[in-house]
């Protein structure tokens, strides 16, 4: 009898999604993006920002493993870098410490928050928190921490009749405008008027993302990537 009491509480430690250990929830999370070789993807992107005239982009984003990505548009599009770029090779890129927060459900989901500490003193990243999908191992939204440009939010949405569930359907990327460095040329106001900008006041921007007909794993070619195919039209912001 305590042979089975012992065994059934060592399951109870290995239970998937049940763990504590914050190492083996991002460890799980990039095995799963591990099975994307590449895709490409349509995206329609939005953007929010009071001062900005700049109207909405449709676009197609390629990516390759491990962090290869490229952005294709006939139209121009300005976008904070950390938008283009939400694969968990990107966010977890680098060493980091990483810490168990808690449970907690977002939007009906049980996630793991964990927060990771980069290491080492060249990372601009201070600080990042994940909220990880315990049943599908995605990460539904990340805070993300910098040294110069605030703080950034993600929250990222995915379709669960997809076949492919490691990849968003849509996201909505939160930041701080006055913490980023704006041309001044995207402006739709007058040059005395943009004071907003770069001034103590907290100002929020929201891109909003949307991604249809994902095309996964064809063998995208590594030319599609080298700058000598199409340009693409974004001016993205620090």
């Amino acid at each position: 009898m305590k042979k089975i009491i012992l065994a059934l509480i060592a399951l109870t430690f290995v239970v998937p999604g049940q763990t504590k250990n914050p190492d083996q929830i991002l460890n799980e999370v990039k095995k799963n993006f591990e099975k994307i070789e590449d895709y490409s993807v349509d995206v329609t992107i939005k953007l929010d920002v009071s001062f900005l005239k700049v109207p909405d982009t449709k676009a197609k984003i390629y990516y390759k493993k491990p962090d290869k990505v490229n952005i294709e548009s006939k139209q121009f599009a300005l976008l904070p870098r950390r938008a283009l770029d939400i694969s968990p090779t990107s966010l977890l890129k680098g060493k980091y410490t990483a810490i168990f927060d808690k449970f907690e459900t977002l939007n009906g989901v049980k996630t793991a928050v964990i927060k990771t500490i980069p290491l080492g003193e060249s990372s601009e990243v201070v600080l990042s928190t994940f909220w990880i999908d315990l049943a599908d191992y995605v990460v539904r939204k990340v805070e993300i921490s910098t040294k110069v440009n605030g703080t950034f939010t993600i929250n990222l949405n995915y379709n669960s009749q997809t076949k492919f569930k490691q990849l968003p359907s849509s996201i909505i990327f939160s930041f701080n405008v006055s913490k980023l460095n704006i041309p001044k040329r995207f402006s739709g106001q007058e040059e005395n008027d943009k004071a907003d900008t770069s001034s103590n006041k907290s100002t929020i921007g929201k891109v909003f993302i949307d991604y249809s007909n994902y095309k996964v794993n064809q063998g995208l070619p590594d030319s599609l990537f080298d700058g000598k195919g199409k340009q693409s039209k974004f001016d993205s912001t620090d």
